[in-house]
């Protein structure tokens, strides 16, 4: 008698258990997909009137540039800041580089898992186009992947060329978040030679 009337109570659990698992990851996608289009109204309005416009009124960033890359159907905008909180609604700007489309090392970190898991399917002369706030357009190709320890800092050394360098975790299919791992990107302007500095 008790495991009748234990079992309907326990796969309940199960099925509202279950159901809240998938419920939370629908959530991230599609907090990730509403702030996408909240960021590209923020960055329109940032390109009309070439000043900081916040996507909503308490956030704690800005658009600072597009990302794109055709060949993915990848069109992103790039956050002031890559804070953990920043990078839940796009990739974000490393502070202390360059921003992206100015001389030297512009670093931009993202997930593996939304923003950036495009990565994974990147090759080596592979094409990258950063606009910037005021109209500026520099396509970049693809000139080095490569896997580093987290502590690894060379990814952020100064350059005396523009440079674009892309920043996710890696394995791409890890379980838990985080890891000792990065998946680093390093890409040149077109017009640039194919030397890294």
């Amino acid at each position: 008698m008790f495991k009748r009337h234990f079992l309907p109570g326990m796969i309940a659990v199960l099925l509202a258990f279950g159901a809240w698992n998938v419920g939370h990851g629908a959530y991230i996608y599609a907090k990730a997909a509403l702030a996408q289009h909240l960021l590209r109204q923020a960055w329109d309005a940032t390109r009309q009137s070439q000043a900081v416009v916040k996507p909503w009124p308490w956030a704690d960033t800005y658009p600072v540039a597009r990302l794109t890359v055709s060949k993915q159907d990848v069109d992103l905008i790039v956050l002031a800041g890559a804070s953990g909180r920043t990078m839940a609604f796009g990739p974000g700007h490393v502070d202390g580089t360059p921003l992206p489309g100015s001389m030297g090392n512009s670093v931009l970190s993202a997930h593996r898992d939304t923003h950036f898991a495009f990565l994974q399917q990147v090759h080596l002369g592979d094409e990258f186009s950063i606009e910037t706030a005021n109209g500026k357009n520099t396509r970049y190709v693809v000139r080095a992947t490569r896997i580093v320890d987290k502590s690894d800092i060379s990814v952020m050394r100064a350059s005396t060329t523009e440079q674009l360098t892309l920043v996710t975790c890696y394995p791409f299919d890890a379980i838990r978040p985080g890891g000792p791992l990065r998946y680093v990107v390093t890409a040149l302007p077109i017009t640039t030679p194919n030397t890294l500095l």
